[in-house]
């Protein structure tokens, strides 16, 4: 038996968590995107083979962001590589902070308390920020939590955390539970996505609508994220899940 195979073998030994949600109309999504429309245009009795015609916006249910996504210039979906999307995971863990406050935006101070009890974030790593709020992703109105004037309340990075995860720490992505990697205050504040275009504009990417992300554990498990290879795309819908230790 070779190496990899042993590899293999071992990695399959371990507990495999499916982190990707389940794509259909009725999902929350981001008001620039139709539900998705599933076409059957072939079926086996007819035609004798089953063949569908799929309409969907690519930032749908669990998916990539690719950095062209808010910055002009930066890289398209197949430009990540796969090596790039394989990756060592963190994942801070702030649901009771996101009870408390469904604004809540993590911070510096988080990622240092977070690092004093686990030790350093590495380079060329995935950091997740842990809310609980795939809780509510099959009741849309609860995930999106907006108010009586239609402002979402949602958690969120601070444009500061992330500065320092990409200065500091040249981590390679970030992921998170909800539609946006801002809070839902920051943007009715901005009006924009401050903290989203930071992140992209340095060329690294993101994935959004992440689910299960507080049933994990702060440190040990790897991360993988799947991509299709549509050229010019600035994300898609994507299958994410973790390897964790034993």
């Amino acid at each position: 038996m070779t190496t990899l195979y042993k590899l293999l073998e071992q990695l399959k030994s371990h507990n495999w968590i499916d982190l990707t949600h389940p794509v259909h109309a009725d999902i929350p999504r981001f008001s620039a995107f139709n539900p998705i429309v599933v076409e059957t245009i072939a079926t086996i009795d007819t035609d004798g083979f089953l063949g569908q015609q799929v309409t969907i916006g690519t930032q749908y249910g669990t998916h990539i962001d690719a950095p062209n996504h808010f910055a002009k210039g930066r890289r398209e979906l197949t430009e990540l590589t796969q090596k790039e999307r394989t990756l060592p995971l963190y994942v801070i863990h702030k649901v009771e902070a996101a009870e408390e406050n469904p604004d809540y935006e993590l911070t510096i101070q988080d990622i240092k308390a977070f690092e004093a009890e686990h030790g350093q974030i590495q380079p060329d790593s995935f950091v997740a920020f842990a809310t609980g709020w795939s809780d509510r992703f099959d009741s849309p109105e609860a995930f999106y939590n907006r108010d009586e004037d239609g402002v979402e309340h949602t958690p969120g990075w601070s444009v500061e955390a992330l500065q320092f995860l990409h200065e500091e720490r040249n981590v390679t992505a970030i992921g998170h539970e909800t539609l946006n990697t801002d809070s839902g205050a920051a943007i009715a504040k901005h009006q924009a996505l401050p903290a989203e275009r930071y992140w992209l504009e340095q060329d690294k990417y993101q994935v959004e609508v992440i689910k299960g992300l507080a049933d994990l554990p702060a440190t040990g498990a790897l991360i993988h994220i799947a991509a299709p290879r549509i050229e010019g795309l600035g994300g898609f819908n994507t299958e994410v899940f973790a390897i964790l230790p034993n």
